[in-house]
């Protein structure tokens, strides 16, 4: 570590009061800093000052809130009241507002930063926000003067132990206006339209002293504030540890567990079951929650089915997950199809698994993650990441993904999902003599000596079984009894997996 590095380390930290913003500035802002905070109006430069004033005054610290041209005091406290972070009984004692527009108009720069110097002496604040910089820049009469105007501003911060922050709407991001080049940190709010929907963003583009996620991360504006989401593969990068050789997780099928080498699903693994709809997907899902315990919990994150539903599945195949959920063994979660922020669902995915000690993990539905991407090209280098931290925190995970053709000989996998998994399971319709029937291949199964060919798959009153080997003639041979099919070379038992017969 360098000497820069070593004297940030000592510096001491401002919590932001905005969750997941402090992860964003590698633990928060630095006391003393003067921080711009742009962006349009509506982006939410406004409740994010309020909400760092108002947790800042709960943790025991002083705040004034100083406005220029700004809206009324009165008509902003009756937006912010319905925030849970609002707290009226710390006004005027803990946190008061003040505008000083008058002593900008009347005595420029000077006048303004006299207020501002008086404020932060007279009411010992620790967080001072100015709501309204374009305002004070376009009072300076040249660049330097607002230089100078930020120069005296850091200096007096430092003096009286207080932290800054300065609110604009002025200014392009391709543009580097004269005080950006003087603060502290510079942090962007924006609002973009994808098509009909709109995604929040929150980028640094500036910060002294310490290392930042880089590059936009998303947020939401909610009852309790701003909540940032860090980007999954900005933020989670360690690579998983090793598994336990050999250890693994009944898929709740026998017959299945019999084709996987090592009886089930490898600890720590990521699987992804493909095929139409209908095909038992979810079925297969089912099953291996049903195996869920107080040793190892298990969790469904859906998009398409309603708990009730999954409920009824569940007991139409004799697995009593009711009494699971009772037991606080598994718990459902669900989402409605609606307008999700890609991050969001992950990091909810992650905190619900450490909540819970999750130990299996069914994703019923990955196509829900993929229509809440706006950015497409994204998704490949998320799963990657999340799946990695899913197996760091020890979970074995069943995803399921639709493909769109109902009946064929071939099931194909979208690009890029092979890469971010360990093993790939294949269910599809096939018709055979008249008969539509399913079928069942193992096409990836890491460090596992699974059961190559095409078996065919019956789901019942018991749940799903594999019921043998699918020959080219539409027959059902026993598992135990292997057949070489026709331009398909036999692979003996003690050969299974991927092994290359020749």
């Amino acid at each position: 570590m360098n000497a820069a590095n070593n004297t940030a380390s000592n510096l001491e930290r401002l919590p932001s009061g905005v969750d997941g913003l402090d992860t964003v500035l590698g633990g928060g802002f630095f006391k003393s800093g003067v921080y711009i905070v742009q962006g349009v109006p509506g982006s939410g430069k406004t409740v994010f000052a309020n909400q760092l004033c108002y947790r800042h005054v709960a943790a025991g610290g002083r705040a004034v809130y100083v406005t220029l041209l700004a809206e009324s005091h009165s008509r902003m406290l009756q937006h912010i009241r319905p925030f849970t972070f609002f707290d009226e009984s710390v006004l005027a004692d803990r946190l008061s507002y003040i505008s000083a527009f008058n002593n900008l108009e009347a005595d420029g720069l000077k006048g303004l930063m006299d207020v501002l110097r008086r404020e932060m002496r007279a009411r010992n604040v620790s967080v001072l926000v100015l709501d309204g910089l374009v305002a004070a820049a376009e009072a300076a009469h040249t660049d330097s003067e607002l230089k100078k105007f930020i120069h005296e501003m850091q200096t007096s911060a430092v003096f009286h132990g207080c932290t800054v922050f300065l609110l604009t709407s002025g200014g392009s991001p391709l543009r580097v206006n004269a005080e950006h080049t003087m603060v502290d940190g510079l942090l962007e709010l924006e609002e973009r339209l994808f098509d009909a929907r709109s995604e929040r963003f929150l980028q640094v583009r500036k910060f002294r002293g310490a290392s930042s996620l880089r590059g936009k991360h998303s947020f939401r504006i909610t009852d309790d504030g701003l909540r940032v989401f860090p980007r999954i593969e900005a933020l989670f990068t360690a690579p998983p540890a090793s598994a336990a050789a050999g250890a693994a997780l009944s898929t709740g099928v026998a017959s299945l567990d019999a084709l996987i080498g090592c009886g089930g699903l490898p600890v720590a693994s990521a699987t992804v079951v493909i095929g139409s709809t209908g095909t038992g997907k979810t079925t297969l899902g089912v099953q291996f929650l049903s195996r869920s315990s107080a040793d190892e919990p298990g969790l469904l994150m859906g998009f398409f089915e309603s708990p009730a539903r999954v409920r009824a599945k569940a007991q139409a195949l004799g697995c009593d997950i009711e009494a699971l959920e009772s037991s606080g063994a598994l718990e459902l979660l669900w989402h409605s199809q609606g307008e999700h922020v890609l991050d969001e669902l992950g990091h909810r995915l992650l905190d619900e698994v450490d909540r819970r000690r999750v130990r299996r993990l069914v994703i019923d539905g990955l196509s829900g993650f993929f229509e809440a991407a706006t950015h497409p090209e994204r998704s490949n280098r998320f799963f990657s990441c999340l799946v990695n931290e899913l197996r760091r925190r020890g979970v074995t995970v069943l995803m399921t993904l639709e493909t769109r053709d109902v009946v064929g000989s071939t099931v194909s996998a979208p690009y890029g999902v092979s890469g971010f998994v360990d093993n790939l399971i294949f269910i599809r319709f096939a018709e055979v003599r008249g008969r539509v029937t399913r079928l069942m291949s193992i096409t990836k199964m890491r460090d596992s000596d699974f059961s190559v060919g095409v078996h065919a798959m019956q789901i019942g009153d018991a749940g799903m079984k594999i019921a043998g080997i699918h020959a080219s003639s539409g027959d059902v041979i026993p598992s135990a009894e292997p057949v070489e099919q026709p331009g398909i070379p036999f692979v003996p038992s003690s050969s299974r997996g991927n092994t290359d017969p020749a």
